[in-house]
């Protein structure tokens, strides 16, 4: 499968840095990943009829990603997220509310849409809103009668989660993708116990919840992949760090990318840890993406 049909769904929005705004949001940021990687990728969201609305739809179009499902909200703004950096380049988000993305709105188009997808992404950040929340579930409805293969990228950001929205959207995956500082919150969720080692735990949610794979990053210590007949522990590529925002959106879209395309386990995990290593080398989440700009085609990470 050379050019894979993934649905990304979830939140688009712009990150607020001290030194500017730039374009992202996890679905957004694997959405630009997956088209640069080959894929073909419908985006679908909410944004504001604002000036970030237009330029978030506009670098979509750059990555030649599929924006007819994208929906302008004409009472709320493109959403927004306040960042700041620690001393190891790791983000701390200030998320903001009551934005276009929270009032994603169902269409018998985007029905249509998943029934001829591949895969569908989806994350836990973008059922925060009740509208949107419905509308992703409704979505993963259809992709599991279609036989759509569905991947949750675990997304905690502190107040928007819960156990209860954890283990609902754990039940509707194929695959799960977290991180190691995602671990523990995950583990008590589904109420599996945290005295084994990582990969244990990881093989109980797989079994648990009847999942195909479950794959953890680790940052720097790089990848740890598990299914019912194997694992893989890919340790991390030596990495001088700009920044991390996008590299785990990153990561999640090689994944999938490479998953469609056929690849073993090894070389899937490996491709993804090098394509997240390449993300912190850079500013921001996506190349290419900046404000007021069309991003060329960018060079594959």
């Amino acid at each position: 499968m050379n050019h894979p049909r993934i649905i990304s769904l979830g939140e688009v929005l712009w990150d607020l840095f001290p030194e500017g705004a730039r374009f992202g949001g996890a679905p957004a940021n694997f959405a630009c990943h997956a088209a640069n990687l080959g894929a073909e990728v419908t985006m679908v969201s909410a944004v504001g009829d604002d000036q970030r609305g237009q330029q978030a739809i506009e670098i979509l179009k750059g990555f030649k990603i599929d924006t007819s499902l994208m929906q302008v909200d004409p009472e709320q703004d493109t959403g927004t997220v306040e960042v700041e950096l620690d001393s190891q380049g790791k983000p701390r988000f200030t998320i903001h509310e009551n934005t276009a993305w929270d009032d994603l709105a169902w269409s018998p188009e985007l029905a249509s849409k998943i029934s001829a997808a591949d895969a569908l992404y989806f994350g836990t950040l973008g059922q925060r809103g009740a509208k949107s929340r419905t509308t992703i579930r409704r979505a993963l409805d259809v992709a599991k009668a279609a036989g759509v293969l569905c991947i949750l990228d675990i997304n905690l950001r502190s107040p928007y989660f819960s156990p209860e929205l954890i283990r609902e959207s754990i039940e509707q995956a194929d695959i799960l993708k977290l991180s190691d500082d995602e671990l523990d919150s995950v583990a008590q969720a589904c109420s599996i116990s945290l005295t084994s080692d990582a990969a244990s735990i990881l093989r109980d949610i797989a079994k648990r919840f009847e999942l195909s794979s479950v794959v953890m990053t680790r940052g720097a210590k790089g990848a740890l992949f598990v299914s019912a007949d194997e694992t893989v522990d890919q340790p991390g590529i030596p990495t001088k760090v700009v920044d991390t925002v996008g590299a785990g959106d990153s990561f999640t879209a090689a994944l999938m990318t490479g998953l469609l395309q056929g690849k073993d386990a090894s070389r899937l995990i490996q491709d993804a840890c090098e394509t997240a290593s390449a993300v912190c080398t850079q500013p921001g989440a996506i190349p290419g993406a900046i404000p007021g700009a069309i991003p060329e085609t960018p060079e594959t990470v």
